[in-house]
């Protein structure tokens, strides 16, 4: 959730920190902070965006070349000046920034309250703060002993970084279940919760996991786990470039990820797909093929829009592989102790890799010895590293706090997965399997054409943009297609829709028709087409208004309803890849028209990684 960045080096802190924390501002943005350490301590903290802090440090600034920033989403307490991070101890010694959740911070202010110790914020990081300056006093240790040593008293989730105005040469950070990485330079280091700040400066990273610890210097670091002992890391390489996470000139990040799909698919498929041969490669899966081959059952784990991309992963799967596939959301599966069997493979979907659910449900499947395979976008992150196989998506960087080419990436992802494991179990001979690729292969350009016809779409935002209540629905693949449209709907214009199979409909929300509530259908030419149109029928019977989603040689539809967006003819089963790009920007335009903050819709951060 919350955006955390540090620095130690010979740069000025406070501009590395606000330029890195505006980077990371789609992590969290309900207050924002930064604590720099020049013989003393300087703390500055705001509540709201980080150009409100950047404006405080303005007029307020601090000088050194050591310091910590956060960008908060708020859990315990209001976002206000009090709660915002950092938070320091009680005579101004350290202060401490955190993501995460400390379960037992009740019980742990309780028993500081008794010795003395005076809570100014409602949040549960102040009670780490406190403890680990109780057991410094106790015990006279170093900062990073005392550090260790209160950790091992906390329950929860957390990434910390700290700073300290008596051990100023050295940076401390631990991380359990909040992800914390290293940049590493020369002479200067650096930690942040993501590797958008630090691409800029450095393209070596280092990935801490669960359970370990590193005190940063300007000339190195150190690695120990909570234990104490020494941990070897690996230096991995960021493969993202800068301008990926700059706006190119578009107004909004989640406009130009929408229009970055042509490109995202085929650094997707590039290299994967092999007309020539008339194959698929999946080098992640390599090693654990024989095993997904002869699978039970498929269960896919994901939350969110991820599990939107799972509900069409289940219905490509099950057509081309014929093995039975479930689609949980992970924050159920987690706690509902479910059956697995050895011969299942619960398949973990998530952009940044870090979802906090979806890393609780990956973990229980592998202590019941199921093979784990995971989809994710960074390079590096912590499902990526703790899967027993996976496949990234190659989409690039996604800022957006509302998803957009992480779905379509997902989803062509899964099709590849689908179509290997069809020609892996004899299901798809030589022409099917040419044909399915050709076709996948072909999306990027359909899309393309797609993005040159705006101009009808924001007629309909322009049209709709007053509705309260919108209604989607679609069938087969393209169910999942009308819950991620109304999903994305409610996420960034704040308008209540609903997504649902289209025959569902007169099972309860066909009472809600009328002239004022904007019906979208997805309505391909599939084999259940028929169907969808006699849905249409009794929404237009009831005076409901209509707008069609169906294919560029369909004029069928043209007087039944109120808007018809076409979309070029695909496969059975890709059309998702298709239809849901109007959806994106239908939501798009509404939500600027409406004058929403897109890329920052309120109460939302881009990764929940903390439950």
């Amino acid at each position: 959730m919350c955006g955390i960045v540090g620095y130690i080096g010979h740069r000025s802190a406070g501009d590395f920190l606000i330029n890195g924390l505006r980077r990371l501002e789609y992590r969290g943005y309900d207050s924002a902070g930064v604590a720099v350490v020049n013989g003393r301590l300087d703390v500055r903290k705001k509540e709201g965006k980080v150009s409100e802090l950047a404006e405080l440090l303005e007029n307020n600034p601090v000088t050194g070349t050591v310091g910590i920033g956060h960008t908060r989403w708020a859990t315990h307490g209001a976002p206000n000046d009090i709660n915002a991070h950092p938070h320091a101890a009680s005579d101004d010694r350290f202060a401490l920034i955190h993501n995460g959740i400390i379960e037992n911070y009740s019980a742990i202010r309780a028993k500081l309250r008794e010795d003395g110790y005076v809570f100014t914020s409602d949040t549960d990081t102040e009670a780490l703060v406190h403890l680990i300056d109780d057991v410094q006093k106790k015990t006279n240790l170093p900062l990073v002993e005392a550090v260790r040593q209160a950790l091992t008293q906390v329950k929860g989730a957390y990434g910390i970084v700290i700073v300290s105005r008596d051990e100023p040469d050295q940076i401390i950070c631990a991380r359990n279940g909040s992800p914390l990485l290293l940049g590493v330079g020369e002479g200067e280091n650096f930690i942040a919760s993501d590797a958008s700040p630090l691409i800029e400066f450095t393209r070596n990273v280092v990935y801490l996991n669960d359970g370990e610890m590193a005190v940063v210097r300007r000339d190195g670091y150190e690695v120990m786990s909570i234990e104490g002992a020494t941990v070897d890391k690996k230096v991995h390489k960021l493969e993202w470039d800068i301008e990926e996470i700059e706006k190119g000139g578009f107004e909004h990040f989640m406009l130009k990820e929408i229009m970055e799909q042509p490109e995202a698919i085929e650094n997707s498929l590039r290299g994967r797909i092999r007309l020539e041969s008339n194959q698929i490669k999946l080098g992640g899966l390599e090693d654990v093929m024989d095993r997904f081959v002869d699978a039970k059952r498929i269960i896919i784990c994901a939350c969110g829009t991820s599990w939107h991309s799972g509900l069409v992963g289940e219905y490509l799967i099950e057509k081309h592989a014929r093995i039975p596939v479930e689609v949980e959301y992970a924050s159920e599966f987690r706690y509902r102790n479910p059956i697995l069997d050895e011969k299942d493979v619960v398949l973990v979907i998530s952009q940044s890799g870090e979802t906090a659910d979806t890393l609780a449900a990956m973990r229980q499947a592998q202590q019941a010895g199921v093979l784990t395979i995971g989809v994710c976008n960074v390079v590096g992150s912590t499902i990526a590293r703790e899967t027993d196989a996976g496949v990234y998506l190659h989409v690039g960087p996604e800022i957006g706090v509302a998803s957009t080419k992480a779905f379509t990436g997902q989803v062509t992802v899964l099709a590849m997965i689908a179509l290997l494991l069809g020609k892996e179990r004899g299901l798809l001979d030589d022409e099917k399997l040419r044909h399915h690729l050709e076709a996948l292969m072909a999306i990027p350009e359909q899309i393309r054409r797609m993005l040159n016809t705006d101009a009808k779409i924001r007629q309909i935002a322009r049209d709709y943009r007053f509705a309260s209540n919108f209604l989607y629905l679609g069938r087969g693949s393209n169910f999942p297609v009308a819950l991620e449209g109304a999903l994305k709907l409610k996420e960034i214009s704040y308008i209540h829709a609903e997504g649902y199979p289209a025959a569902e409909m007169k099972h309860g929300p066909i009472a809600l028709i009328d002239q004022f509530m904007p019906v979208v259908f997805i309505a391909t030419r599939d084999a259940i087409y028929d169907k969808v149109v006699s849905n249409i029928e009794e929404v237009v019977a009831r005076g409901g208004t209509v707008i069609a989603i169906t294919n560029d040689d369909n004029e069928e539809l043209d007087p039944l309803c109120e808007y018809v967006i076409r979309v070029p003819r695909t496969t059975e089963g890709f059309e998702p890849l298709l239809t849901v790009i109007p959806l994106q920007l239908l939501s798009y335009h509404i939500a600027v028209m409406r004058g929403c903050d897109v890329d920052q819709p309120r109460n939302l951060a881009k990764s929940v990684t903390v439950e």
